[in-house]
């Protein structure tokens, strides 16, 4: 299984102490040049650099090939259109991806996306996380994470919550 990993989705759960989740479920994580740059920025917070920066098991991979990511750039972030681009060069089995735009363009290029939700439902459903809930509602409170609330209803009835 090749996973690709967009920013969030790494920021997000490393701000709530459950990065260790996607090693648990992926074993290694890949990232492009952005998105180790963006995770490692002062702007990104002490915690997820730190954490980020003890994360073995993520590996940074340079894009062989830039122009995906040059043509991605026109509608969406450098991090995003770096980790579309790095999941078309190794064909990864799945990107992870949180940003509405970002996941439509990598639909729309036929690439299988997971948001932190999806992470979330997996490791609950492998036994790695006892609940659910109060992860997301750590993530709203300590990682500025944005879900509605007829998505965050929708999560909890999935895992019976």
């Amino acid at each position: 299984m090749i996973i690709v990993s967009n920013t969030s989705p790494i920021s997000n759960l490393a701000k709530v102490g459950q990065l260790n989740l996607l090693q648990q479920l992926y074993e290694t994580v890949l990232i492009p040049n952005a998105v180790y740059e963006e995770l490692l920025d002062e702007g990104a917070g002490e915690i997820v650099i730190r954490v980020v920066r003890g994360a073995t098991w993520l590996k940074m991979q340079p894009l062989q090939n830039q122009e995906v990511a040059i043509e991605l750039r026109k509608f969406i972030n450098l991090g995003e259109a770096e980790a579309i681009a790095l999941a078309f060069e190794v064909n990864a089995t799945r990107l992870l991806i949180n940003e509405r735009l970002g996941r439509k363009v990598a639909i729309e290029q036929g690439l299988k996306i997971t948001g932190v939700l999806g992470v979330l439902l997996s490791a609950k459903k492998q036994g790695l996380i006892p609940f659910v809930k109060p992860v997301m509602n750590d993530l709203i409170a300590q990682a500025n994470f944005r879900v509605s609330s007829q998505l965050y209803a929708e999560v909890l009835r999935a895992v019976n919550e």
